[in-house]
């Protein structure tokens, strides 16, 4: 029983007081299979949908998860890292007849399962997502999905890297035109794109290293540096190739504004 329908029961009084509170303080992890132990309120908690990371793990694991989970009523689950093994695996799953429907995003690596009847949310959260290079797109299009599915409006510039500094600008100008709440900005070699945007706007940047570069300081490490020690304030950095951790902090920031921003209103 999820939360919503303790509180529910309550209000009709289907369950007293006392037994509500015995429930609640349960309602807290529950063993969905011998692998996972499910933290299951984590969405009302958090505002953060249910992220199975299924790079390390193999198809029929992430097919045991991702089932348990929805026949416990979990709303919407998002697959992250997926393999053409992953895909076909849960492709395999008939999600129709569970009331769910299965999205696969193929640039993003994410596969979303959902409820049919669920309904998207729209918080009015604001999130541009920039992206250095082609290279850099793949973790750019796992941001803006995560983002996404997490109620926000977002933009995507990409291929402006500061190797023709005009692209940069080119992306700076569309930022300012959308007046995002927060940017998130993919970059590998140098990392040096997350300072030049940030030393052109008001909102927080999130920069996130790319595994891309060569010899020394290739597979990210030259990139994270570079934007850990970034002259430009305002700049946080999430680890390299983190699109997720982006996403939801982004998300988590961009739904903060946005209530405040009503608020105010």
């Amino acid at each position: 029983m999820d939360l919503r329908s303790i509180l529910e029961k309550v209000r009709s009084r289907q369950l007293s007081i006392d037994e509500a509170e015995k429930l609640i303080k349960l309602y807290q992890f529950e063993e969905v299979t011998r692998y996972v132990l499910y933290d299951i309120g984590r969405y009302v908690r958090r505002g953060v949908p249910e992220i199975v990371f299924a790079e390390p793990k193999a198809p029929e694991i992430v097919k045991e998860i991702v089932l348990n989970l929805v026949k416990r009523g979990e709303p919407k689950v998002i697959i992250s890292r997926v393999k053409p093994e992953h895909i076909k695996v849960l492709k395999s799953i008939d999600f129709s007849s569970l009331g769910y429907i299965l999205e696969v995003r193929e640039e993003a690596r994410i596969i979303v399962v959902k409820r049919k009847d669920l309904e998207q949310e729209q918080h009015g959260g604001r999130v541009a997502v920039v992206a250095a290079g082609t290279a850099d797109i793949p973790i750019a299009e796992e941001v803006k999905v995560i983002a996404e599915e997490m109620g926000c409006t977002v933009l995507t510039v990409y291929d402006v890297g500061i190797a023709n500094m005009c692209r940069a600008l080119y992306a700076i100008r569309k930022i300012l035109e959308f007046d995002p709440d927060i940017v998130v900005v993919v970059a590998g070699m140098e990392g040096a794109l997350p300072s030049v945007i940030a030393s052109f706007l008001d909102v927080p940047v999130i920069a996130v290293p790319r595994s891309v570069g060569y010899g020394l300081g290739g597979k990210g490490l030259a990139a994270i540096l570079s934007m850990l020690q970034s002259c430009t304030l305002g700049v946080a950095v999430v680890n390299i190739d983190n699109g997720v951790g982006a996403g939801v902090i982004a998300s988590m920031v961009a739904r903060r504004v946005s209530k405040f921003r009503k608020s105010s209103s």
